[in-house]
Order: structure tokens, then C-alpha cells, then sequence
């Protein structure tokens, strides 16, 4: 997700007399404006994509949220850390140690501070761009089997809320492996907000997910619940936590797992899938993201953003609470034919990449 830019509906100028670009942003951010940026926990490997390059590209001065994606959840859907490939990357969120080369600062990390990694250059992104809000981002497309568990009682979801607020809003990180990073309170105050990305309750989503139309109702149920907690945390903090969530761009998914007007009753603000519409996972070429359906889309539900912003408004949706995902990234096919420019043509597979095949020419995609 860190090629994925979400854009909220309006951009209010900034005041008379703001002329760099991170008063503007602020200004924007203040003003209810919202550009909200991914950043993907497993960027700085293969993609040798780092925090500091939101720093360096001009990017952090110009959003106004940072989604960092993703948390994962264990069987009984709870918040949880490990170094277990597919599983979670504690080495990537809190234990790697940055040269100064690569550091938000300049200053290279030392062996034996309490919290590096991500994190660590999060907070200093924060501190060089104090309008930055930057959420914790639990889910995606891999990591969602285990919503359905966290969702399912009141028990698992108060289970759920307790443990990632602990770990991701409170700060309690373990110290695993033997590394001296971790402990109580060392991430506190990094996330400002949490983004519950589940990718699909009551539909077919990845590997694992659960399709039960009893998480309709169990999702609104979580939200809530996590309303409810981030409340009581704002109080005992005296600082505001933020809850937004990922909705997705098919109609047929937006009602068999939402209670739409219920579910924007406790967020900030939602992000509207805008992307992925198709992609090489389908034997056809098509536009990943249309505006609207092209003459001649051969897709039996022709997707558009048309459609899902309208389905959305159509549920009850309010207009100043979604913000749209637009993406940074290309979706590519190999062995199509030159016809029609490409478009709506038959192919052998995914276009080769350096990192994923069928995302040609990027460093960081949506995982």
C-alpha cells in the first residue's frame, strides 16, 4: 500500500499568507481535507523503500494521514507480535536498527535503544511534520482470516480492542529474539488512530477468510467497540484517537458486510477501495481503476468508482466522510495481443516484475 494515495473530496485553500508546503498541508489538515498515504510494513526490503523517503520524495509534507500496513491477528483475534515469515515482522516494526543514511534524522540508530524500525522512524517523520496523523493499520488482504474470531462475541471483541490498543496505541511492545527493543510504553504516542482494513466481512476475501452473514452485524459490533475503548482511552490520555476503516468497491460486498449508516456512526472517516478493480489475478486486460465503466467493458459487473461511491452514498454513506483511494501503481498482463490498444484482451498471465508479478514498474504495491 505504499503506491496507494487516498484522497479526500475536498482541498479548502490555506489561509492568506501560508506559503510552504507544510503550512499548506497543515492548513488542510485542520481545515477537514484528508490525503492519506500507505506506507507497507515490508517496504524496506526488496522495494529498498523507506520512511525517509516520505521524507526526501516531498510526500510527508503534503499528506496529511499515514496508514502503516499492516498489524496482524492471531486465531483468537488478538493483536500480536513475532518474527515468523507471513505471520509478523517485529524485525521490520521495532528491531532494525537504521544507519544515518536511511534515518528520518540523520542520526543512525544505536544497538540498544528501546524501540527502532518503523516505528521509531515514524515518530520522527511525526516530529519533523507535527501535522501528520499516522494510523495503525490492522488487516489487508492477507491478514484478515482472523476477523471473523475477533468479531464474533462480545468477549473476543473486547479480547481484540484490549490487546491492540495495548500493543500498537499504548506502546507495549515484547521483546523477542533476544533484542533489547521492546517493553513497556515505547511506542506510545506514535498512532494517533486505527484503521480496521478487513477485507471482507460476509464475502469472499483471501486465503482463509471466513464467509459467515452474521459478521454484518458483528462488524458494526466491533466497530462500536472500539469506539467505545478509544473513547475511554482519550479520556485517560487527554489526547483524541482517531477510527477509520477500508470499505470495499463492490456493491455485492457493501451489502452483504455492512451496516453502512452504523458503521460511519462510529469512524472518522472511511477509505473507498478505488483500485484493483481488475488485475492480472484475471485472464482479461481492464482498467484497474476506471472513473466509469468504458464502453465495451466485457466484465459481468463492470466496476467503476461511479459505482462505488454511489453504493456507498446509496447506503447511507455521508459524502464528507469517505475519502477515495486512487492508486500509485500499474496493474499489468503479458502475452496480449496488439489489438485495441490492449484493452479488453485475452492474456497468457501476469506482466513480469522485480518484485510482484503484474505490478510492472513499481517499488511498492498493496499487499
Amino acid at each position: 500500500m505504499a503506491g496507494v494515495l487516498a484522497l479526500g473530496v475536498s482541498m479548502p485553500a490555506a489561509p492568506a499568507g501560508a506559503s510552504d508546503s507544510t503550512t499548506q498541508s497543515e492548513a488542510a489538515s485542520q481545515a477537514g481535507a484528508r490525503k492519506v498515504g500507505y506506507f507497507t510494513q515490508w517496504s524496506i526490503y526488496d522495494r529498498d523503500y523507506f520512511v525517509k523517503n516520505i521524507d526526501t520524495s516531498g510526500s510527508a509534507a503534503e499528506l496529511t494521514h499515514i496508514n502503516y500496513a499492516f498489524a496482524n491477528l492471531d486465531a483468537s483475534g488478538q493483536c500480536f507480535q513475532g518474527n515468523a515469515p507471513g505471520e509478523a515482522d517485529a524485525w521490520a516494526d521495532y528491531q532494525r536498527r537504521f544507519t544515518a543514511a536511511r534515518s528520518v534524522d540523520g542520526v543512525a540508530d544505536s544497538y540498544d535503544q528501546p524501540m527502532a524500525g518503523n516505528l521509531n522512524q515514524l515518530a520522527e517523520l511525526k516530529e519533523k511534520y507535527p501535522h501528520l496523523k499516522v494510523y495503525i493499520s490492522i488487516g489487508g488482504w492477507s491478514w484478515s482470516d482472523d476477523f471473523h474470531a475477533a468479531a464474533a462475541t462480545a468477549q473476543s471483541r473486547t479480547a481484540h480492542v484490549k490487546s491492540c490498543i495495548d500493543m500498537w496505541l499504548r506502546g507495549d511492545l515484547p521483546r523477542i529474539g533476544g533484542a533489547p527493543q521492546g517493553g513497556e510504553g515505547v511506542a506510545a504516542g506514535i498512532f494517533d488512530g486505527v484503521d480496521i482494513d478487513w477485507e471482507w466481512p460476509g464475502s469472499e476475501g483471501g486465503p482463509g477468510n471466513v464467509v459467515d452473514p452474521a459478521d454484518k452485524q458483528n462488524c458494526t459490533a466491533l466497530l462500536r467497540e472500539w469506539r467505545t475503548r478509544l473513547d475511554a482511552l482519550e479520556a485517560e490520555a487527554g489526547e483524541p484517537y482517531d477510527l477509520t476503516a477500508f470499505l470495499p468497491a463492490d456493491p455485492a460486498k457493501i451489502e452483504a458486510g455492512y451496516e453502512v449508516e452504523k458503521v460511519f456512526d462510529q469512524l472518522t472517516f472511511a477509505t473507498i477501495q478505488g483500485y484493483d478493480l481488475h488485475g492480472a489475478y484475471e485472464p482479461t486486460t481492464n482498467h484497474q481503476s476506471a472513473l466509469r465503466s468504458p464502453a465495451g467493458d466485457p466484465s459481468p459487473k463492470r466496476f467503476s468508482i461511479d459505482k462505488t461511491v454511489n453504493a456507498h452514498l446509496d447506503a447511507g454513506a455521508p459524502a464528507n466522510e469517505m475519502v477515495l483511494g486512487v492508486p500509485f501503481y500499474g496493474r499489468g498482463w503479458t502475452g496480449v495481443p496488439d489489438e485495441n490498444d490492449g484493452l479488453f484482451q485475452s492474456s497468457t498471465g501476469p506482466a513480469p516484475a522485480p518484485c510482484e508479478a503484474g505490478y510492472p514498474g513499481t517499488r511498492a504495491t498493496r499487499r
